[in-house]
């Protein structure tokens, strides 16, 4: 009679603690502009169904196709590392910042587009809160693409390996905290009224 014994050692959290903590910190931060953000809404719907009206929901779904795809590649690469195949991982880690970028066109584009038509920051409630839920988004998304890079780097140059794995762990973590804060982030500014 075989019998198999299964390891009771408990599954450690990916990453670091540290990481862990300031991911917790990032998203109470996107929580209280998410709050702000959807309570005004209550307050002044036909304001903020005028401001909804001036976004193109394709354009954000477009980024969010962008990001989540990146987020995929990126937690493929994790797994590339984990059996020992960083250099794999470096190649996807590149395809994961390249799909990021069809992100951070589209919001420039977007970003061009309202300031032209005059919708800044000081047109009303709906663009005052856009401007920044989004623009504190957009600047994680930038310091994400530099962690993205530099995870690369470090998986090109057999930085990171099965034992070794930490850092890639807790920067892709960084990157999938950005893609949930978007994925909440677009339906509200861009489809609920």
């Amino acid at each position: 009679m075989s019998t198999s014994s299964k390891s009771t050692t408990p599954q450690a959290l990916p990453g670091d603690l540290a990481m862990w903590i300031f991911i917790l910190a990032e998203l109470a931060a996107f929580t209280l502009f998410i709050l702000a953000f959807s309570v005004t809404q209550m307050l002044y719907p036909d304001l903020f169904a005028a401001g909804r009206a001036e976004l193109d929901p394709s354009t954000g779904f477009a980024m969010t196709v962008g990001l989540l795809s990146s987020g995929f590649l990126a937690a493929l690469a994790v797994e590339r590392v984990r059996v020992n195949k960083a250099r794999q991982a470096a190649l996807l880690l590149v395809a994961a910042i390249a799909s990021a970028m069809v992100y951070v066109v589209l919001k420039l584009s977007e970003y061009t587009h309202l300031a032209n038509a005059g919708f800044d920051l000081e047109y009303n409630t709906f663009f005052t809160l856009y401007w920044l839920l989004t623009l504190f988004h957009f600047l994680h998304v930038l310091l994400g693409l530099l962690v993205l890079a530099f995870l690369a780097w470090r998986c090109m140059r057999l930085g990171f390996d099965a034992e070794n794995r930490s850092g890639v762990e807790s920067g892709v973590m960084y990157w999938h905290m950005i893609d949930l804060a978007w994925v909440i982030i677009f339906p509200l500014v861009y489809l609920l009224g």
